[in-house]
């Protein structure tokens, strides 16, 4: 059983950063691309970033490239989201997600398969 846990979440004015780390449990967490996602109130979930398994490739969403950094410790079984320059449309609850093996493309939410139970990410401006 994979369980994704996701933390760092918090309160921070404009401008500022901060640091999501998704924990992994479960063997092969290396064998996964490892995706984030966020939602807002009254919003649909959108897709943040994703680092693939192999060549740690990767993909951000237009909304936060040049802002937002995604990496990986696979010796640690941990990923992580360095945010920064937040703005206030950042606000929402981020979800850390593994993605099983598909030539989708990473964007598509429907192509992950373990879920976090979220962390709150506040901005305030």
């Amino acid at each position: 059983q994979v369980q994704l846990v996701e933390s760092g979440g918090g309160l921070v004015q404009a401008g500022g950063s901060l640091r999501l780390s998704c924990a992994a449990s479960g063997r092969a967490f290396s064998a996964y691309t490892m995706g984030w996602f966020r939602q807002a109130p009254g919003k649909e979930r959108e897709f943040v970033a994703a680092i693939s398994k192999n060549d740690g490739r990767s993909y951000y969403a237009d909304s936060v490239k040049g802002r937002f950094t995604i990496s990986r410790d696979n010796a640690k079984n941990t990923m992580y989201l360095q945010m920064n320059n937040l703005k206030s449309d950042d606000t929402a609850v981020y979800y850390c997600a593994r993605r099983f093996p598909t030539t989708v493309a990473v964007t598509e939410g429907e192509t992950y398969d373990y879920w976090g139970q979220g962390t709150q990410v506040t901005v305030s401006s």
